[in-house]
């Protein structure tokens, strides 16, 4: 383990191999995970159609999480913005986060520089792609192009 405490985040309407790869790489660099999980309001603020309410989301997630990495240690947060804990935990270590998202780290460490916190260190995961090398993405899957391993429909 690289980190005793890392974050990660995302909306988890549909979980897909790319959010199986995101903790995945979380779990492999952090003894304990820290996941965001957006909020209802702050997934349609950023323009995002959600299927599922946020408990849903929490449910569905868990129940992944259980399934996928037991006995791993996580704790999932409400995440009604970009930043999360990731700004106020002194504790965490380092943050994993896909290519799409990692734009924000710098505004996170500059939070948490004004703060007196360490910056936090990051953990890039590639966005996958499907067979057509199209990205994988929630959308796709609700409009029927790819499923949830990335396969085109």
């Amino acid at each position: 383990m690289k980190y005793k405490i890392v974050a990660t985040g995302g909306t988890f309407d549909i979980i897909h191999v790319g959010h199986k790869a995101l903790l995945t790489k979380a779990f492999e660099v952090g003894q304990h995970v820290i996941i965001g999980l957006s909020t209802d309001e702050f997934a349609h603020s950023r323009g995002k159609t959600v299927k599922h309410t946020f408990e849903e989301r929490k449910d569905k997630l868990m129940r992944f999480l259980k399934s996928n990495f037991p006995k791993k240690e996580y704790s999932i947060y409400k995440l009604s913005d970009y930043f999360g804990p990731a700004i106020y935990k002194e504790e965490i270590e380092g943050i994993v986060v896909s290519e799409e998202t990692k734009i924000r780290v710098k505004e996170v460490n500059h939070i948490r520089i004004k703060k007196e916190l360490p910056e936090l260190k990051v953990e890039i995961v590639e966005l996958l792609k499907d067979s057509e090398g199209e990205l994988i993405s929630t959308t796709r899957i609700i409009k029927g192009e790819i499923d949830k391993e990335g396969q085109v429909i």
